[in-house]
């Protein structure tokens, strides 16, 4: 199994509900350690690790909706087939399919996107 050099992971409040969620957006579950209540998701090469609170990681209270001030981005290979398959599949969005466009050092880049929040709150956003 390949690991990412960078994988969030997302402490969640019922892994099972989480996993739930995670499996109906699209994600597998390529491991999980049952007795941890922790899994490891990957979608499209996108990887994230959840796991139930459980005090190893938290630097201070966590509130709904946790992940405040960060979303994490991932990149899809046909973003309006995802997007149809999770407006069918009644996902509620964050943000809609939009474009937005980024100056990065002089070039304008165009991103479609859109984001979803995890039942915990952490802010998903899915691009092109």
């Amino acid at each position: 199994m390949k690991f990412n050099p960078l994988i969030p992971e997302l402490s969640v409040t019922n892994i099972e509900k989480s996993k739930e969620f995670y499996l109906a957006i699209g994600f597998t579950i390529m491991y999980e350690r049952k007795e941890d209540k922790f899994a490891f998701l990957e979608y499209e090469g996108n990887q994230i690790m959840i796991e139930e609170i459980n005090d190893n990681w938290n630097t201070g209270r966590l509130e709904y909706p946790f992940g405040r001030g960060i979303n994490i981005s991932m990149s899809v290979s046909d973003l309006d087939k995802y997007y149809q398959d999770l407006v069918n599949k009644k996902i509620t969005f964050f943000k809609p399919l939009m474009i937005n466009k980024y100056n990065v050092n002089g070039t304008i880049y165009e991103d479609r996107e859109f984001l979803i929040q995890d039942p915990d709150g952490y802010l998903l956003r899915f691009n092109n």
